[in-house]
C-alpha cells in the first residue's frame, strides 16, 4: 500500500478519493467503523479509498512533556489500514504549519485543492484547525462549497462503554488485557527491534528478547503471558514477559523483556511483535535470586497454561 505525506503532490489516480480522516491510533472498533464507511463509499462510486492519520500525534506537538501514550506505530497502522481495504495511507506530518492552519484553509486549500479529496469520513467528535476551530459541521459546510462531501460516524459501544483510545489506555494501565483486546478487536501489540541487554535473563536460565518501549503506552508494570512474531520469518512464539524497571537489579532500567518458550535462536536485531494476552502479576523485588527464579518458574507455567 502506498504511504504519502500531506505535503506530497497527490498522484492523479488518487485524486477524487474518499478519505477517512482521524488520528486512528490503535485503530480500534470505532475507528474501523469510520474507515469501513469510507471504503464502502469509495467502492460504490469507483473511487480510491485513503486513510489519513497524524504523526506525531497532535497532543505530542502541543504537550511534548506528557508520558508516552501511543497504541500503534505508523507501520502497524499502515498494515491495519491495508487489511481494512484502503488503497493508500496519508500521513499528516503534524508540526507548526498544521497547528497554525485555520479550519477553512484546512478544508478548502489542503483537503480540496491540494489533496483533491472527493469525500471525507470522520468520527462525530473530530475537530481540526487552529484552536480546534473546526468540527464536523464546519467540515460539511466548507466542504460543500469546494466539492468535498463530508460524513460523520457516531460512537461505537463495546464492553458496556463507548469505544475510545482513552478507554483502551486506561484498561492497559490497569492490566486489563482482555478489555483492551475487545475494544481493539485484537491484543495490544508492541513492535520493536531486539536489543542487547546485560544478559541477566540468560544467567537465570530464562533468556529474553529485550525491547525498548519508545513511544508506546506503558501498560501496568508486571509480568504478562504474551505471543510473539518474528517479522522477517513469520515465526510465531509464546512466552512470558516482564515489563518494567526490573527492581531486582541496579540500576533500574525500563524494558520489555519477553522470554519465549522452547526457543533457542538468535533474535538480536530482529523486529518482533509482542502481543499482551494476560496480566499475571505486578513487578516485585525478591529476597534473593533463587526466590526470583522460583517465581519465574511459576510465571512461565501459568503463561503456558493460559496460552495453551
Amino acid at each position: 500500500m502506498m504511504r504519502l505525506s500531506h505535503s506530497d503532490t497527490m498522484p492523479e489516480d488518487l485524486r477524487g478519493a474518499v478519505i477517512a480522516l482521524g488520528n486512528f491510533d490503535g485503530f480500534h472498533l470505532g475507528h474501523q467503523h469510520v474507515v469501513a464507511e469510507a471504503v464502502q463509499w469509495a467502492k460504490r462510486e469507483g473511487r480510491p479509498a485513503i486513510v489519513a492519520t497524524f504523526d506525531p500525534h497532535p497532543v505530542r506537538h502541543f504537550a511534548p512533556h506528557v508520558p508516552p501514550f501511543r497504541l500503534t506505530s505508523l507501520d502497524q497502522r499502515e498494515e491495519l489500514f491495508a487489511e481494512a481495504g484502503a488503497d493508500a495511507m496519508l500521513v499528516f506530518d503534524f508540526g507548526d504549519g498544521l497547528a497554525a492552519m485555520e479550519a477553512e484553509s484546512f478544508v478548502r486549500e489542503l483537503l480540496g485543492a491540494h489533496l483533491g479529496a472527493g469525500g471525507v469520513v470522520t468520527g462525530e467528535d473530530f475537530t481540526f484547525g487552529k484552536g480546534r476551530g473546526g468540527n464536523t459541521q464546519v467540515l460539511r459546510d466548507i466542504g460543500q462549497s469546494c466539492g468535498v462531501e463530508a460524513r460523520a460516524i457516531g460512537p461505537v459501544g463495546a464492553a458496556g462503554q463507548t469505544v475510545s483510545s482513552s478507554r483502551i489506555r486506561d484498561a492497559l494501565k490497569a492490566g486489563e488485557c482482555d478489555v483492551a483486546a475487545e475494544l481493539l478487536t485484537r491484543p495490544f501489540t508492541v513492535r520493536g527491534t531486539v536489543i542487547h541487554g546485560d544478559k541477566r535473563g540468560r544467567e537465570l536460565g530464562y533468556p529474553t528478547a529485550n525491547i525498548d518501549m519508545e513511544s508506546y503506552l506503558r501498560p501496568r508494570f508486571g509480568v504478562y503471558a504474551v505471543r510473539g512474531k518474528v517479522l522477517s520469518t513469520g515465526q510465531e512464539l509464546t512466552g512470558a514477559a516482564n515489563l518494567g524497571i526490573r527492581p531486582q537489579f541496579d540500576p533500574p532500567k525500563e524494558l520489555l523483556e519477553p522470554h519465549f518458550f522452547d526457543f533457542d535462536g538468535d533474535l538480536y536485531g530482529e523486529v518482533i511483535d509482542v502481543s499482551f494476552y494476560h496480566f499475571l502479576r505486578p513487578e516485585a523485588k525478591f529476597d534473593d535470586l533463587d526466590a526470583l527464579v522460583a517465581q519465574i518458574d511459576r510465571d512461565c507455567a501459568k503463561a503456558r497454561s493460559l496460552l495453551a
